[in-house]
């Protein structure tokens, strides 16, 4: 995909995410409107939200929870979940 959007989330010109990431209207948004990159950055923020909520993405309200979070990431709809990072590599096994 040649044609270059101008990116909902970082305002940078770049060829769009071109699918639909999630089957919803959220999904086809972000496909149309998203470039690469960022979506290359939700990811990662995507793992440390299951990981550090432990969410179970087999359970619908997680979906919501995610869905909310992409929103709130791409589009600044809302608040993004926010990751206590202060006992970051203190955890003792």
């Amino acid at each position: 995909m040649s044609d270059k959007i101008r990116c909902a989330r970082c305002g940078e010109k770049r060829p769009a995410l071109g699918y639909a990431p999630v089957p919803t209207e959220l999904g086809q948004k972000i496909g149309a409107e998203v470039c690469q990159p960022c979506w290359a950055e939700w990811l990662q923020k995507q793992t440390q939200i299951i990981n550090h909520f432990g969410l179970d993405l087999s359970n619908p309200d997680t979906h919501g929870f995610l869905f909310d979070n992409m929103k709130a990431f791409f589009y600044g709809s809302n608040e993004l979940a926010q990751i206590d990072t202060t006992k970051e590599g203190s955890v003792e096994w």
